[in-house]
């Protein structure tokens, strides 16, 4: 089987041999529905190929979906229109500036369909190549990433500024331009407000957390079972459920970044595929700064989560739309969304890198210091656990540790133990009256109570006291509460009790 992994040429993927899970129905159903939308999704998950796949559907290229749904279903000779396809990040606005980028576009496109441009302006030249293409047709409008030379630029806030204006003008143009067009079709990581970038567009439906997009992007189960159950046979299917799957928009049903899926049925691997093209430095250094490090289970509105200012970023609404949360569970009657890690490979990667970014540690040498206590709590070896926290806590930088050394405390105790779950099963909870942490390994039970400048008797009294470990009373590991006094001033826990119970 060849795996489509990194093509986002529809053709390509047809004629090369490639596997291609048919969203055609999906695609259908929203052309159907509609003239103007948007749709944001995260990186790699396939916004790419769906809009080279709207191109050769009102291109006509009819061969190219013989044997999918949609090839009985559209109407190839009504249906064919001038397509104008704008891709962002094929365009050298880095270098040239966004709106030299744009003008050099609109003349290769009209040189490309034997047009000459007279018109000076950028938002006139966006206008006449529509009116010239159309030539008593309507015309579709495809445009990739839009948002990109926004995102490139979110750690300079006023080129990101200009670049907004740029394309606010831009599409501008697109309102007197409505007779012209059969359909619109933007697509980005981000849903910045509409009232700034498309504010002429009154009748542009987000699509983002929208039903009819809830798996129009993204593998569901059944297709992954049903187009790929040779390869998955090899695996342990509730395995790779935790790995890969876990992202919604809205719906029970849950759905896998191809490209991840893809990479590790390829690879037989499990690894942080989606992750290793894009490290969001800038995102968790924000998150750092905003002393945020624990991200599970938010609660957002609607407008919390299809709209961000990128001059005062809301972390968590950035996370959202790049991916690294997603919607677990939805209540209509309070307009709530709680956020959560879509699966394993997000959480890992992400608090992988918190850690590295907090202890400001270039070999991020957190996973063998994770996998070190791991080794000691399945031997019951408490004095190597407390040894390589400790360890943790000397690199802290001095002049970090003194200003805030008891958020770095939390931050960390948090991130070390939420990364053990990768290896072994570990929660990690902050709520009132919740252990900690609880860590299962194949023979024991933990529950760790830190206390911070108090004895380790209180830590070990509130186990009890609380009866943290009462919900494993029936299993037959054995049990064992560890309280932990962490102090302030040394940098250090102190003092730890042992327990079996």
């Amino acid at each position: 089987m060849k795996y489509p992994i990194g093509i986002q040429d529809f053709r390509e993927i047809r004629t090369g041999g490639y596997v291609y899970v048919d969203k055609t129905p999906h695609i259908h159903r929203v052309l159907d529905s509609g003239k103007y939308y948007f749709l944001s999704r995260p990186r790699r998950f396939g916004k790419s190929l769906l809009l080279a796949t709207m191109n050769e559907l009102y291109c006509g290229a009819k061969e190219l979906f013989e044997g999918l749904w949609i090839h009985d279903q559209w109407d190839w000779e009504t249906s064919q229109r001038p397509v104008i396809w704008l891709k962002f990040a094929k365009m050298d606005y880095k270098k040239k500036g966004l709106e030299k980028a744009l003008v050099d576009e609109m003349q290769r496109i009209a040189k490309e369909n034997g047009l000459y441009l007279e018109t000076d302006t950028l938002k006139d030249n966006f206008g006449e190549l529509i009116s010239k293409i159309a030539d008593n047709q309507k015309v579709v409008l495809l445009v990739d990433e839009y948002d990109k030379p926004i995102i490139d630029f979110l750690d300079d806030v006023p080129q990101a500024e200009a670049n907004r204006d740029v394309l606010k003008s831009f599409y501008s143009i697109l309102k007197d331009s409505d007779a012209l067009l059969e359909k619109i079709f933007i697509t980005g990581v981000s849903a910045f407000s509409k009232v700034s970038i498309f504010s002429d567009l009154n009748h542009l439906t987000n699509l983002t957390i929208d039903p009819l997009a809830y798996t129009l992007l993204g593998i569901t189960q059944a297709e992954l079972e049903m187009v790929f159950a040779e390869q998955l046979a090899q695996h342990d299917k509730e395995q790779v459920k935790r790995w890969y799957n876990g992202y919604s928009w809205g719906s029970d049903e849950r759905v896998y970044n191809p490209f991840s899926i893809l990479r590790f049925l390829s690879s037989g691997q499990y690894q942080n595929f989606w992750f290793e093209t894009g490290t969001p430095t800038f995102l968790v250094k924000e998150m750092k700064r905003q002393k945020l490090y624990d991200i599970s289970n938010r609660q957002q509105t609607y407008g919390d989560l299809t709209n961000f200012d990128f001059t005062h970023l809301n972390p968590i609404t950035v996370l959202f739309q790049t991916g690294y949360l997603t919607v677990k569970k939805y209540e209509p009657e309070d307009l709530l969304y709680t956020l959560d890690y879509p699966n394993r490979e997000v959480q890992f990667s992400l608090e992988q890198m918190l850690m590295a970014i907090y202890m400001e540690d270039p070999l991020n040498e957190s996973i063998p210091r994770v996998v070190n206590i791991r080794n000691a709590l399945r031997t019951k070896d408490i004095n190597t656990v407390i040894r390589v926290i400790n360890s943790a806590f000397a690199g802290i930088p001095s002049e970090h540790w003194q200003k805030e050394n008891e958020h770095f405390y939390r931050a960390l105790i948090h991130l070390t133990f939420s990364l053990l779950g990768t290896y072994i099963h570990s929660e990690v909870n902050t709520a009132n009256g919740r252990c900690d942490a609880v860590v299962e390994t194949a023979n024991h039970v933990y529950a760790f109570e830190f206390k911070l400048d108090q004895p380790a008797q209180t830590a070990l009294k509130q186990i009890h006291d609380k009866g943290y470990l009462t919900p494993y009373a029936d299993s037959p590991k054995e049990k064992i509460a560890v309280g932990v006094s962490f102090s302030k001033t040394k940098k250090a826990v102190v003092e730890w009790l042992v327990e079996d119970l």
